[in-house]
């Protein structure tokens, strides 16, 4: 009979659900979908503003905003559940 304690088998339950989940989510590549549909908008934008930038200025603003946008998605995924 195998112990029902053992830590090292995964039972299903959910004291492993979120990292199980995490680790499907993640397998889906689900980062570089969000950061190049941020990069898309980013880039849309700066050809809507007109705006002339160097390579480092407009990693410093693409590196900004991406924060700022997932700043703002957290913020209100926490809202969501209140």
């Amino acid at each position: 009979m195998t112990n029902p304690f053992d830590p090292n088998k995964d039972t299903g339950s959910y004291f492993n659900l979120k990292e199980r989940v995490f680790q499907r989510v993640q397998s889906s590549e689900i980062d570089n979908q969000i950061i190049e549909t941020i990069r898309k908008s980013f880039e849309d934008a700066i050809n809507v503003e007109n705006i002339e930038l160097d390579p480092v200025e407009k990693n410093r603003l693409l590196s900004q905003i991406v924060r700022l946008v997932l700043e703002n998605l957290n913020k209100n995924v926490d809202d969501s559940f209140i």
